[in-house]
């Protein structure tokens, strides 16, 4: 358990929920984050659970709740909760994408003792999240402007391919609840038609995701080591991303440049795709880490490349989302619509 400390602005007793503070989690397949929200953007008691160490979610959320800095600041049962994970939301059972937790909704919210629980898709949550970013949580990449009030596009590496879309709605947000990490991948380059060949090998249906992902690394450090006739030393993603940014492994620079570059043309599909003129923003947990590698890569290039329209996505800014929790503002506005419904 990893416990983080408060990152949010102290807020008067008065703008307090009257109701106690709202359980707001963000669940994906590799780690599950919770925190409490006792007032509007005021997210406090932080703390990042490893997935792999429980075995059911809510064993996950008990072991938070139960945590000691939880229970010094509640002195009574939690009413609300939020959860965005990693996966479709389709009805009350929930079965995970990239990790075995499975859950009935209601079952869950009963366990808890919750009045009410929302559950909804990460990226779902995370799209609604953008609108409330402010300058210094996001950093962009390349030329462009946002036009006010036309869609925005969300697409992020992590432990899969996460899509979805905001799209103006009456002076508010409807967030898109996509699946468009598992769309067919697409080769831009004879390399990445190479690459695409190798992992044919081991898939009938080789999706976005396949590649950009974590596991997606590794297929690609695999892919590019036979095409090109270098080693292969079984490195997993971490050590890949360490390798190519401390600038020690060509073969793992070539694997990021790589994955940066068809991360440019999915992003650039969902632009043109949805209209995104005010911006499409990489979230995810890969991308962040990259920090100026990114930006130095051939992403944006790979972006505008889209023929008759690279002066249309030139005109389209792209943005890396660097706030800690963005998810946790999302999520929020979900339960709050919600509650006042």
């Amino acid at each position: 358990m990893t416990a983080q400390p408060d990152t949010a602005p102290t807020t008067s007793s008065s703008a307090l929920y009257a109701d106690g503070p709202r359980l707001l989690a963000d669940i994906g397949g590799t780690n599950a984050r919770f925190a409490l929200e006792f007032a509007p953007g005021r997210f406090e008691q932080i703390q990042v659970l490893p997935c792999a160490d429980y075995p059911t979610l809510s064993a996950a959320l008990k072991a938070y709740l139960a945590s000691a800095s939880v229970l010094a600041v509640t002195s009574a049962p939690l009413h609300h909760a939020a959860l965005a994970i990693a996966n479709p939301i389709t009805g009350d059972l929930v079965r995970m994408t990239n990790h075995h937790w499975e859950f009935s909704i209601e079952s869950l919210r009963l366990a808890c003792g919750f009045k009410t629980l929302v559950v909804a898709n990460d990226f779902t949550a995370l799209a609604r999240a953008l609108p409330h970013l402010a300058d210094d949580q996001k950093m962009q990449i390349g030329g462009g402007n946002a036009v006010p009030q036309t869609p925005l596009g969300l697409v992020g590496a992590g432990t899969g391919l996460g899509v979805s879309g905001l799209i103006p709605c009456n002076g508010n947000w409807t967030a898109l609840l996509s699946e468009g990490g598992h769309v067919t991948f697409s080769p831009a380059n004879p390399t990445e038609v190479a690459v695409l060949q190798f992992a044919w090998k081991a898939f009938d249906h080789v999706s976005a995701e396949r590649f950009l992902s974590g596991d997606g690394l590794e297929l690609l450090y695999r892919a590019l080591a036979e095409h090109s006739g270098r080693p292969n030393e079984g490195l997993d993603a971490p050590e890949i991303s360490r390798r190519a940014l401390a600038g020690e492994c060509a073969l793992c620079d070539d694997v990021v440049e790589t994955f940066c570059g068809m991360l440019g043309t999915v992003a650039g599909n969902l632009a043109i795709t949805l209209g995104a003129q005010g911006g499409i923003y990489i979230g995810g947990g890969i991308v962040p880490r990259l920090g100026a590698r990114f930006a130095q890569s051939k992403f944006r290039r790979r972006f505008e490349q889209k023929g008759r329209f690279v002066h249309y996505l030139a005109a389209v800014p792209t943005y890396v989302i660097t706030a800690q929790y963005p998810a946790f503002l999302g999520v929020s506005a979900i339960l709050d619509e919600k509650l006042a419904a």
